[in-house]
């Protein structure tokens, strides 16, 4: 039985990441991979290893980037691959991640059911690097809900998304003018000319990385989404609260944040 969905993991010297993320996709139908090395130097991806331990759970497709041009070069090098095959659905996973078991069926049985919808998120736990579990992530669940919202910040988890493979012909790939902060953009595109929302159950573990774009970049990350709100801007509530929200965020550390939110989610 051939695929029916791809998903596309950028790598980045992170085998154990990778190793982890891949074992934890556990579904009772075939899982085809694209994984993009975005230049590794030192952990160049390691493709015996993947295949050994993907086994036979779905076909594995892979790139190297001869050098490090950042996350959305290589999301949007998988992306240029993927449209020319014959896939109906992308899913996202980034190393370090985990999917719960049946999560991807869960998503593709909820698509299958609801045409309307193009993009469809999940809620997470939140993982720091020990382990230590900090909060549940729920996302808003309603397309209504996600479209004010998503001037605050984004409303999905971006590992946790799978999203019809038909959207890109007119939505295009990951915009490369807004670093950091790329999936931010790609889903305001998405939510403001389709229907997306987010199941309502806990269906992956997202790690917090120190090392990752959201911690080493996180002003850069911050400045882009305003960028991404005055680009969508409108007079109103949710707009221009946004703007003030992520500029106080240029103010407060990622650590800061997180504690934050843990005791508001407690």
């Amino acid at each position: 039985m051939p695929s029916e969905i791809v998903v596309l993991i950028p790598y980045f010297e992170n085998r154990l990441g990778l190793i982890s993320a891949i074992n934890s996709i556990q579904e009772s139908f075939p899982v085809d991979l694209m994984i993009v090395d975005d230049g590794s130097a030192r952990e160049v991806l390691p493709i015996d290893e993947v295949q050994k331990t993907y086994g036979d759970r779905g076909k594995i497709m892979y790139d190297i980037l001869p050098e490090n041009g950042g996350i959305e070069i290589a999301l949007n090098t998988g992306l240029e691959k993927i449209i020319e095959l014959d896939y109906k659905y992308i899913g996202r996973l980034d190393c370090g991640d985990r999917f719960h078991k049946d999560k991807l069926r869960k998503q593709i049985t909820y698509l299958e059911v609801n045409n309307e919808v193009k993009l469809l998120g999940t809620w997470s736990n939140i993982i720091d690097d020990q382990e230590n579990f900090i909060y549940i992530e729920r996302h808003p669940v309603t397309h209504e809900e996600i479209k004010k919202k998503m001037y605050l910040n984004t409303t999905f988890i971006h590992p946790s998304v799978i999203f019809r493979t038909s959207i890109l012909h007119e939505i295009g790939f990951y915009p490369l003018t807004y670093p950091a902060a790329e999936d931010y953009a790609f889903f305001m595109s998405i939510v403001k000319k389709y229907k997306a929302e987010n199941y309502p159950e806990v269906l992956m573990d997202y790690i917090v990385d120190p090392n990752s774009i959201s911690s080493l970049k996180r002003k850069k990350q911050v400045k882009s989404r305003i960028k991404v709100i005055l680009s969508n801007y409108y007079i109103g509530w949710y707009s221009n609260y946004g703007l003030f929200r992520n500029i106080l965020l240029l103010l407060v550390s990622r650590t800061v944040s997180n504690r934050i939110k843990s005791i508001i989610r407690k």
